[in-house]
């Protein structure tokens, strides 16, 4: 008798009922919950191994098609296709099902095995090997690390982090399980943590090298650079021919702002692999960020030409924001879009790149339903919520009183250096810094993740179980302790600095941590950018961020997320003193460019300067999506791009409410 209100506990007879080889109960089991929950991932899972088992092929791509559609990036239903396509004789297709399979969850070993077998079998020796000692290498882990690769790989990452945890305290020393530690760690953005666990690893097997790449990945996250750089350069040394340490050595390198010896690393690697796509797109992004348009678009064309569903090349173009597709390209993306073999990324990837090519045509029907798609797969792999949105804001709100800036306003770092640049994205934060980093007593850094990361400390441990301990620990604390935090962020930002005065610093959910920023840095400036509520929401709609800003991928949320930022920051202009938050609207910057830069230089104390008149002949190396614009005169090409979209844009309206959206 199955247990309709117990779903875990009714898979579970499922389970057993397949471990006895009964698949018509198991089936049958399966069925019954996707009678209420069709959408149910592992009774769809189950329900197609039932279906080939059973023989029922026709049936078992139908819930294969179902599972991918709602979970696409579940491995194991990856795995299931390729042993289904491997029984109906499809070697091919199985062989790229399978590698797929292990591009989603690494901790696969029958897909691994079945690569070895397929690829031995096509003649491809070396290919073959490398698959059989992944699988032997994961035979060899203990059975609580290969459970916790795979909770990670399957979106339990808590419960991955539970069973890492445990399995350390018996086993402290156990490399790898520090490293899966570490990797965690950084999932979830605790990139101290990470970087401790994987330098203690590194001391205990200092030539495990992954160990290393994961550490370089860390350090990379942490802005770390020259940290990033010291270790990608310690394996170049170590193999000075090896393409994959050279690549390393070359991402280091850009991020180090050694663009040069970068380009120089990625031409090396291509005379090796002449055509190599992954290449190709690393140098597009390294000569876009150096300035160098016309050269990036050219290596990532060459990147398309190479290997056509190559996402993130097509996205490079894209993300230009100036390039425009051509009728043969958007033929290309066309066909590529509706590929069956496409992993998900890229599948996002050129979702979103249509929507530029058809937005371009002005055919705006398409170009939503791409950036919709585009949206909705995105979605599906990120964890934010509205509601723990809300939670936090209201947490900040009910903590950050007049009491707590009355009881420790002035005991922070009097350093006058930062200036805080926050908001949304894509609300103009780009030209703002590049207005201010045009004047030469202000260096322009980057998104500096130093306030997020003292944040995350100050949360400690219990993340989970108490969410507000920060910032409800500022109340308590000693002003020695929040100097010593103001002092640790001017430390820590010094290596983004060329010994200007003043510094950017452009993160833009800083914003939820204003509190945090005045009592440690009571002296730093802080500017709001602030764009139109539907142009910026739309614009935050359309672009595919590198990482973070999880909040974009669905018009309610971001909806919801801009009403909470307008709110947020009510409440710091009412907690604060007054004139402590500069409000800098997009729209007068581009009604009255001369005018704004004064009044931002008269905010930050400076005399005015007319190369910030001239911010687009500044050179600079600028990595966010607004590179190309800033590095062209003002333009008000921007305004009221939500416009043709209008019809589709009733879920942004109404999540903004009556007070934000348009009537």
């Amino acid at each position: 008798m199955t247990r309709v209100n117990d779903p875990d506990a009714t898979l579970k007879d499922a389970q057993k009922a397949m471990q006895a080889g009964d698949f018509s109960a198991a089936n049958a089991i399966a069925k019954q919950i996707l009678s209420d929950q069709p959408a149910h991932q592992d009774a769809l899972y189950i329900a197609a191994v039932c279906a080939r088992y059973e023989g029922r092929h026709a049936d078992a791509a139908e819930w294969l098609a179902a599972l991918k559609a709602t979970a696409p990036d579940f491995g194991r239903a990856l795995q299931e296709e390729g042993h289904l396509k491997r029984k109906l004789g499809d070697v091919p297709g199985a062989l790229t099902a399978y590698q797929i399979a292990t591009r989603y969850n690494p901790a696969l070993s029958a897909s691994w095995s079945a690569q070895a077998e397929l690829l031995a079998t096509l003649g491809d020796s070396d290919a073959a090997m490398i698959a059989r000692a992944q699988a032997e290498r994961l035979a060899a882990l203990p059975r609580e690390l290969l459970a916790v690769i795979n909770h990670v790989h399957e979106g339990r990452i808590f419960r991955a982090e539970e069973i890492a945890r445990a399995f350390l305290q018996r086993h402290p020393t156990h490399v790898e399980g520090m490293r899966l530690l570490a990797d965690i760690g950084t999932r979830l953005g605790v990139h101290e943590d990470a970087d401790f666990l994987l330098e203690s690893a590194i001391e205990l097997e200092p030539d495990n090298i992954q160990l290393r790449l994961d550490y370089i990945h860390v350090l990379r996250k942490r802005q770390k650079f020259t940290d990033s750089l010291a270790q990608a350069r310690s394996l170049v040394a170590r193999d000075p021919n090896n393409p994959l340490f050279q690549s390393y050595f070359a991402i280091e390198s850009m991020q180090a702002g050694h663009f040069e010896t970068a380009l120089a690393q990625f031409d090396e690697i291509l005379t090796k692999l002449p055509s190599d796509p992954a290449t190709l797109v690393s140098r597009g992004h390294a000569l876009k960020t150096h300035g160098r348009s016309d050269d990036a678009i050219g290596s990532y064309q060459a990147a398309t030409q190479a290997e056509p569903g190559q996402g993130d090349a097509w996205y490079g173009l894209a993300n230009l924001k100036t390039y425009r597709f051509d009728d043969v390209e958007l033929a290309v993306l066309e066909k590529q879009a509706s590929a069956q073999d496409l992993d998900q990324m890229s599948r996002i990837h050129i979702a979103f790149t249509l929507g530029k090519a058809y937005e371009d045509r002005s055919d705006h029907e398409s170009a939503f339903q791409a950036f919709a798609l585009g949206n909705k797969l995105k979605h599906q792999t990120v964890r934010y919520t509205t509601a723990q949105m809300h939670a936090e804001f209201d947490a900040q709100k009910s903590v950050c009183t007049p009491d707590l800036f009355a009881a420790q306003t002035g005991k922070g770092c009097p350093a006058p250096d930062p200036i805080f640049i926050l908001g949304l994205p894509r609300a103009g934060s780009t030209l703002i810094e590049q207005i201010l980093a045009s004047h030469p007593d202000i260096d322009g850094t980057l998104e500096l993740p130093n306030i997020l990361s003292l944040a995350h400390r100050l949360r400690g441990r219990k993340q989970l179980t108490d969410r507000e301990r920060y910032p409800r620990v500022l109340h308590g604390m000693p002003g020695v302790d929040l100097k010593a935090l103001g002092d640790d962020y001017i430390e820590n930002t010094r290596l983004h600095r060329q010994g200007a005065p003043f510094f950017t610093d452009k993160m833009p959910n800083n914003f939820r941590h204003i509190g945090l920023i005045h009592l440690i840095l009571p002296n730093a400036k802080i500017i709001d950018a602030r764009r139109n509520p539907m142009d910026c929401c739309w614009s935050g709609f359309k672009q595919l961020f590198a990482e973070g800003q999880e909040f974009t991928y669905s018009l309610d949320d971001i909806g919801n997320y801009y009403r909470g930022y307008v709110d947020l920051m009510d409440h710091w202009d009412a907690v604060l003193p007054e004139g402590r938050i500069l409000r800098v609207q997009h729209e007068d910057v581009l009604d009255d460019l001369e005018g704004q830069v004064r009044r931002l230089l008269d905010y930050c104390g400076l005399p005015f300067d007319p190369a910030c008149i001239d911010f687009h002949k500044t050179e600079r190396a600028v990595r966010t999506a607004s590179s190309e614009q800033v590095r062209r005169p003002l333009n008000k090409s921007g305004l009221e791009q939500w416009r043709p979209y209008e019809a589709h844009l009733e879920t942004l309206k109404a999540a903004l409410g009556p007070d934000l959206a348009p009537q």
